[in-house]
């Protein structure tokens, strides 16, 4: 009999439920174990981050060869015109329909008078830099690389961007549904999960269709310019 593959947004979901289920019943030794799990976990995340940026944008600037500056302006104009649009259509549709659906969750109100569960310990990972040094150290260094092609370094470039990927495989995709049970374990044991849950599902669920439309309009427009099915296009992305 085959076995039956769960693709990690399907593990997430059954991480909520089951941290949604066990957190009802849980004893609070178990709950500090797995709130100090996060608490690590985060701070890694928060120093592996800008490291992910520099490890697979520089390469990939790199690669593009002698073309990557013009091509990198024109990549980046797309990029930012398009987030104002989606940012836009987010304010608007956040400050149109957000505040009556905040206003109407009474459980909100009581959350600033819940006990947090402190973890057993917590271990600093400071970030090596923030987040927009990493990518203006990306554009910079793989800019470089694609016009001087120095060899040695784009094979430590490619060499780091191994090491990133194999990082992200490993050592993060696999824990993430781990991460998310811990938050939705401790949420449920201080009493916080139903109160959030009753008022943030209906947001998600905006949001949800904010993506769809914006993702049918982007590719509406691209296979018009490449003059294909856009919802072929889409179809194969997902």
């Amino acid at each position: 009999m085959k076995a039956i593959k769960i693709g990690l947004l399907g593990k997430i979901l059954v991480a909520i439920a089951l941290g949604i289920g066990i957190g009802l019943i849980s004893p609070e030794w178990i709950v500090r174990t797995f709130v100090t799990f996060n608490s690590i976990f985060s701070q890694f995340l928060g120093f592996a981050i800008p490291l992910i940026i520099v490890g697979l944008v520089t390469p990939a600037i790199a690669d593009i060869g002698s073309k990557a500056g013009k091509m990198l302006i024109v990549t980046v104009a797309i990029a930012y015109i398009s987030t104002i649009f989606a940012g836009l259509v987010s304010y608007l549709t956040g400050a149109t329909f957000f505040p009556a659906m905040i206003a109407s969750g009474e459980g909100l109100k009581t959350l600033s008078e819940a006990i947090e569960t402190e973890p057993y310990f917590s271990v600093s990972i400071p970030p090596l830099m923030g987040v927009m040094t990493a990518l203006v150290l990306a554009f910079m260094t793989g800019l470089g690389l694609a016009s001087s092609q120095h060899k040695t370094l784009l094979d430590a470039a490619h060499g780091f961007e191994e090491i990133v990927t194999m990082t992200i495989k490993s050592a993060i995709i696999p824990v993430l549904p781990l991460y998310i049970f811990g938050i939705f374990l401790n949420m449920t044991y201080v009493g916080q999960v139903f109160a959030i849950l009753t008022v943030f599902v209906k947001i998600i669920g905006i949001i949800f269709l904010i993506h769809i439309g914006i993702l049918i309009l982007q590719f509406t427009i691209a296979g018009g310019l490449a003059r294909k099915n856009p919802f072929k296009l889409l179809w194969t992305m997902m």
